[in-house]
């Protein structure tokens, strides 16, 4: 098992991309190449972020990855608010996407802000 493997703010980074995946499933086929995309793209970047950043040298590198990390969250949000807008997404898949995305963000700050104290 690899360290990052380890660590609860990875696996929900998954979980987040996961459901990203899910809640696009049903966009129109030709934002396949567009919002759909973009979104995944964000979401997967969430956990690759976090196991590349924890093979670092330093926990002030690894926090760095950690905070590109925060912002593929920002990025999948703002396009969860194009797909909203657009008919793409239900009310209710919006807020799922939302309060996912909130409760990933809470979690990497945490994990940043520990990294740099350990710095």
């Amino acid at each position: 098992m690899f360290g990052f493997e380890k660590l609860e703010v990875w696996r929900r980074a998954i979980e987040f991309a996961d459901l990203v995946y899910s809640e696009t499933r049903n966009f129109p086929s030709d934002e396949r190449f567009g919002l759909t995309n973009q979104m995944r793209r964000a979401a997967v970047s969430i956990s690759s972020n976090i196991a590349e950043g924890s093979s670092r040298n330093s926990k002030k590198d690894f926090a760095r990855f950690v905070e590109i990390a925060a912002g593929s969250i920002f990025e999948v949000v703002s396009q969860s608010h194009i797909g909203r807008n657009q008919g793409f997404l239900s009310p209710d898949q919006f807020e799922s996407l939302y309060l996912a995305a909130e409760e990933q963000s809470r979690m990497l700050s945490g994990l940043r802000r520990s990294l740099l104290d350990e710095a």
